[in-house]
């Protein structure tokens, strides 16, 4: 299995001069977290990256650093998420193997979440992992509410997403040569007609856009100490 971990965002919402996936929680830098916890697994064969070109260089060494044994290559980003995971995608030469793709700016992604996606690949072209809605949602438009949601039906979507690579690859061609773009991996494959199951995740597995989402993890990591 091979793991796409895009982390080449521009991290605008986070402040004009923060790199997100070396911005450090808890003495650590984000990319870092979710690596590690990949890198442990035993079902991971390789995980590549995908970084900024400016950051090619620095993110090596810091792999390096940490000891994350699983990475050996770093596929350069692209202008939107979108083009960084098919970068990604692109370096992989065995199409018949399983591809995850995760977030690099989700650190507190938990390895029984990670595992319980995989395992869920069955009968199915892709699998995502997200929490049930628990708030009321509201269909808006022009500051007028056009319809209340039926919230039991809704979720967060969340990655890890887990999807056969010749599957993936061919829907994100499709998409490519159609300059459609979908805000998660999953529903590239929904557009081609592909069946995605959704496996319960957690509502810790925050991602990291705003500087406030860095203090929620940083509680979150807090509670699990105690825990522990």
């Amino acid at each position: 299995m091979t793991v796409i971990l895009p982390a080449a965002g521009l991290g605008k919402r986070f402040g004009k001069d923060a790199n997100k996936p070396f911005v450090k929680l808890c003495g650590k830098p984000l990319l870092i977290w979710a690596l590690e916890v990949l890198d442990a697994l035993p079902e991971i064969a390789e995980i590549i990256p995908v970084l900024k070109d400016g950051d090619m260089e620095a993110g090596a060494e810091l792999l390096e650093s940490y000891g994350i044994k699983k990475t050996r290559r770093i596929a350069p980003g692209g202008k939107e998420r979108q083009d960084s995971v098919f970068h990604g995608l692109k370096l992989i030469d065995d199409r018949k193997c399983i591809v995850l793709v995760h977030d690099g700016v989700r650190p507190l992604i938990e390895p029984p979440v990670v595992s319980q996606a995989i395992r869920q690949l069955k009968d199915c072209d892709g699998v995502v992992v997200g929490v049930p809605v628990k708030d009321t949602i509201k269909e808006v438009s022009g500051g007028e509410v056009k319809r209340t949601l039926n919230r039991d039906t809704l979720w967060v979507v969340q990655t890890p997403q887990v999807f056969r690579c010749e599957t993936l690859f061919s829907a994100y061609e499709k998409a490519a040569k159609e300059s459609f773009y979908a805000t998660d991996d999953s529903s590239l494959v929904e557009r081609y007609g592909g069946k995605i199951r959704m496996v319960t995740g957690s509502y810790t597995n925050v991602k990291i856009t705003t500087p406030e989402d860095l203090k929620v993890a940083e509680m979150f990591l807090a509670m699990r100490e105690k825990i522990s």
